[in-house]
């Protein structure tokens, strides 16, 4: 199912099929600097699996594919999440590194946030981010988060932003 669309890429639901692509995500160094540990295979064929469960509740929570339109690979994730730590749910990407530094983050935050607010009824959407993941916190300010304040979470310094439906 799609969740939604921008000019350039699709967002839809996993599938058992995109193990290899959920796998190469989630076991990169690079794209799991600032996320969580990287996975093996058989922990990234789980998580895909418990990823794929969520989508039954029929909530927009969960992790999605992005699909590049103009070649149909699929290029990173795109996220809404519970945060228990605000009560709230927080938008989410990673992207592979050559896709990184395109406007791709800005684009997905952009029409994200929009579908979010027209598809719940939640009037707050937060973003967290590692404090010196300065790229991010660039791509939430230009999309109109706001900065809430920071935490500390396993040891990381963690920035939460917000952005208010009605602001």
């Amino acid at each position: 199912m799609i969740l939604f669309s921008t000019p350039q890429f699709t967002i839809r639901q996993f599938t058992e099929n995109d193990a290899e692509n959920f796998y190469l995500l989630n076991s990169n160094d690079a794209v799991m600097r600032f996320i969580r540990p990287v996975k093996n295979r058989q922990q990234c064929d789980e998580f895909l699996q418990e990823n794929i469960n969520l989508y039954k509740t029929g909530s927009v929570i969960g992790r999605y594919a992005v699909i590049e339109k103009i070649s149909g690979n699929c290029i990173g994730t795109f996220s809404f999440l519970y945060l228990p730590a605000e009560d709230g749910y927080h938008i989410g990407y990673a992207l592979m590194p050559n896709f990184w530094s395109k406007g791709i983050a800005q684009e997905l935050v952009k029409f994200g946030t929009a579908y979010f607010f027209a598809a719940t009824d939640k009037p707050i959407l937060f973003a967290i981010t590692q404090t010196e993941n300065t790229a991010s916190q660039k791509v939430l300010l230009k999309n109109g988060f706001l900065f809430k304040n920071t935490s500390k979470e396993n040891n990381k310094q963690i920035d939460t932003f917000y952005i208010n439906k009605y602001n």
